[in-house]
Parts: structure tokens; C-alpha cells; sequence
């Protein structure tokens, strides 16, 4: 679905929100009643995409938990990720927006800028203590319109057996990976595998390299975005990455480390439950490495927000936030990214956390640090990770140089 398309559409289902109401029947929720403005509320309404399990029963979990403590039933709707954006398309034009909405982080400042959600000061919802980037992610126009309870990030996951039996330590810097990844180059094992794929998975997997160097979303063709496309290349030619990475999701490259024909790969804590379904495979996981000693790591957040539609019903919107509200407590911010491999987003619960969930440490310590990929362009970032894949793309496959590849990816 193309953005101008998303962004006229929700936009001219936001410009009368009132209208909403009588459209449908009380507000969100397809014109299902439970409550009316000014009334109480007896139900709400939610669109997310966990329509897959465990992750479907694990957010039931805490959506029932919020629900039984508000005093309200829930009529929740689940969709595949790839259809959520249709679906809002679908139910803004119908006028029947859901109370409660699940969106990627990446998605929500452009929804926001429609005029299509609320912001949570309107509902005097606390939003003090959550990463920095989380709450960037959520901004538009200095309004913060939703609240994640748990994120992902990347970090490096590394096999303990193979990098011991070699005498290497996890590298912490770029030559250090680079050093590694040769040495650990065998038969029919990589050093290192990745997702270089030309979508925004291969876009995602770079930015750490970016972003850590000092580059920039603002400014691609800079010298520090360019010394990150060359560790890519210096680790092809050199033939400690597979040139298949090019054609590599992020599950793939899962299965490459798996199947034990890489010894390292750059991946998120998603990949956790496959692994432990494989205790042949001993791992472990540390930050993604640096250019330069003293850098500070740093990575894409990424995560879903909930947010709060808006509706054209008052009293509905006011118990949308306290749900969204409710889903981002510290009991359930720990219980969900204790079950799902994920990180709070309450900075104050990391100890607490990492003490539960040990293998998560090096992914929290990273999420300290990790940013929004919407903070610097906001709803343009699209533009720019498209052209940051193809510029992977044109170098890996010797189109282009570093230095050259980001141009020629803007040309295109």
C-alpha cells in the first residue's frame, strides 16, 4: 500500500471524528454499543497483529488481565502483519476504527500525523520513565501517542562451543569481527551470517553499523555511513559471509547459524525460541561490535506501540488509554517480555529483568541506547530505508562502490 494512498485515506477518516459516531454506533468497534459518550463503558474494541502462537495467547493474557481490572469485555480482531495497514485502511473508510490500535513503532508517527490517533496527554496518561526511544518512536509534533510494554533490538549471537574450540572471544569492534569471522571460516561454515535482503529487513540489520559509526539517515552519502558499507564488503571479499546474504531474511540466517554453517549472525531475541528448540546449538549473545573503542552501540528499536484511534466517543477514548495504560505496567511489561524474549521499556525494570532472563542482557543493555528508525525523518523513513537496501544491494553485488552506492540508490 502506498503512503500517499494511507495517508489521504486516514486522513479524511480523522477530519470529522464526530461523524465517526454516528456512523458507527457509539464509536470504535464497528458499531458493536457498549457504552455511548459520556457513558459508561462496558467494552472495547482492539486491532493488533499477534495472530500467531504463543504470541496470540501471551497478549490475550495481559489484555484480559487489563480488561477484568477496567470492568470491561474486549472483541478483539487479529490480523497477519502484512494486513494490519489494509485492515485500518478498511475500517477508517468504513468509520469503524477500533478503540484500542496495535501499530509498529515505525508506523505510528505517520498514522498520528493524519490527525487518526489521540494523544495520551489528553488522558493524563504517564508516560515518565520509558526509554528514550520508544517514546521518540511514538512522538509527532511533541505529543506522544502510544505506549510500548516490551522491544527487540539486535545484538550479535555467537556459538560458545565453536568460537571456544577456536580461542576466540566475541568481538566487541569491527576489526575484531572482521579477525573472527576469518578465523572461524571453515569447510562449510561463514564466520558471520545476515539478512542483506533488499527490504527493510536488510535496511534494519544495517543500522547498527550506521548509526554506531556516526552516520546518519539525514545524510547516506556521508564518509561514516559509507566505512559501514565497507565492513560488508571487506567480510565478502574476504569470504567469512555468504553472498547469499543478499537473498537472506533474518529467518534464514537464523537457520544458516542453526545448521551450524555460521558461527556468528546479527539477529533479535525473536530467534530465541528456535534456538532453544535446538540444544545442539550453544550460544550466547553479546552487543553488536563498534568501529572504534569507546563507541557506544546502537540500534533500531523495534517493537509495537498501542495507541488510541480516534473515534469521535469520548468516554470510549478515555478507557482506551487506561487500557493502553494498563498494558504498559510494570507487572505486565515483565510478564510479557519474560514470555516473548522482549525487553521493558521502563528503563527502571532492566535489573530486575536481566536477573529473570539472563540470555537477555546483552539485548537490554542495548535497548538503552537503541533509537527509533522514525526520530530523524519521521514518516519519510520509508524513502530512506528503501534507498538503503538498494545500496547494500549495489555494493555486495559490485555495482557500486561504498562511497558511490548511496547516489546511485537515491537515483533509482
Amino acid at each position: 500500500m502506498k503512503k500517499t494512498r494511507l495517508t489521504t485515506v486516514l486522513a479524511m477518516a480523522a477530519v470529522a471524528p464526530f461523524a465517526l459516531t454516528a456512523c458507527a454506533g457509539g464509536g470504535g468497534g464497528g458499531g458493536t454499543g457498549g457504552g455511548s459518550e459520556g457513558g459508561d463503558v462496558s467494552s472495547l474494541s482492539i486491532l493488533d497483529y499477534y495472530n500467531n502462537e504463543p504470541d496470540k495467547s501471551l497478549v490475550q493474557e495481559t489484555l484480559d488481565a487489563c480488561a477484568t481490572e477496567l470492568g470491561v469485555t474486549l472483541e478483539r480482531e487479529t490480523v497477519p502483519g502484512k494486513d494490519l495497514i489494509q485492515k485500518v485502511l478498511q475500517r477508517s473508510s468504513s468509520k469503524t476504527l477500533p478503540d484500542v490500535l496495535m501499530l509498529d513503532n515505525p508506523d505510528v508517527q505517520e498514522i498520528a500525523a493524519t490527525g487518526g490517533l489521540s494523544p495520551l496527554s489528553e488522558y493524563d496518561v504517564d508516560t515518565s520513565g520509558f526509554s528514550e526511544g520508544i517514546l521518540e518512536a511514538a512522538t509527532y509534533e511533541g505529543e506522544v501517542y502510544g505506549l510500548a510494554p516490551a522491544v527487540n533490538t539486535l545484538a550479535l549471537f555467537y556459538n560458545t562451543e565453536v568460537l571456544a574450540a577456536a580461542g576466540i572471544e566475541p568481538p566487541e569492534t569491527w576489526e575484531e569481527l572482521k579477525t573472527a569471522a576469518a578465523a572461524l571460516t571453515t569447510g562449510e561454515q561463514y564466520g558471520l551470517a545476515l539478512s542483506a535482503i533488499a527490504t527493510y529487513e536488510g535496511s534494519w540489520q544495517f543500522l547498527p553499523f550506521m548509526w554506531t559509526n556516526g552516520g546518519d539517515e539525514t545524510e547516506l552519502d556521508s564518509p561514516e555511513v559509507a566505512e559501514g558499507l565497507q565492513l560488508y564488503k571487506d567480510l565478502l571479499d574476504e569470504g567469512s559471509m555468504s553472498s547469499s546474504v543478499i537473498n537472506w531474511s533474518q529467518g534464514d540466517a537464523k537457520d544458516q547459524f542453526v545448521a551450524g554453517k555460521a558461527a556468528m549472525m546479527i539477529n533479535g531475541p525473536w530467534q530465541i525460541p528456535s534456538l532453544n528448540e535446538n540444544p545442539d546449538v550453544t550460544w550466547d549473545v553479546v552487543q553488536v561490535p563498534v568501529n572504534e573503542e569507546g563507541q557506544t552501540p546502537v540500534a533500531p528499536l523495534g517493537g509495537e506501540v498501542w495507541t488510541v484511534p480516534v473515534t469521535g466517543d469520548d468516554a470510549r477514548q478515555a478507557k482506551a488509554a487506561e487500557m493502553v495504560e494498563c498494558i504498559s505496567s510494570d507487572e505486565n511489561q515483565l510478564a510479557l517480555a519474560e514470555a516473548r524474549y522482549l525487553v521493558p521499556t521502563r528503563t527502571e525494570l532492566a535489573d530486575e529483568y536481566v536477573e529473570r532472563v539472563p540470555s537477555m542482557a546483552a539485548f537490554t543493555e542495548q535497548v538503552a541506547n537503541a533509537r527509533s528508525r522514525t526520530g530523524q525523518l519521521g514518516e519519510e523513513w520509508p524513502e530512506a530505508a528503501t534507498t538503503i537496501y538498494t545500496a547494500i544491494q549495489l555494493v555486495l553485488t559490485g555495482q557500486a562502490t561504498p562511497e558511490e552506492a548511496f547516489e546511485q540508490a537515491a537515483q533509482g
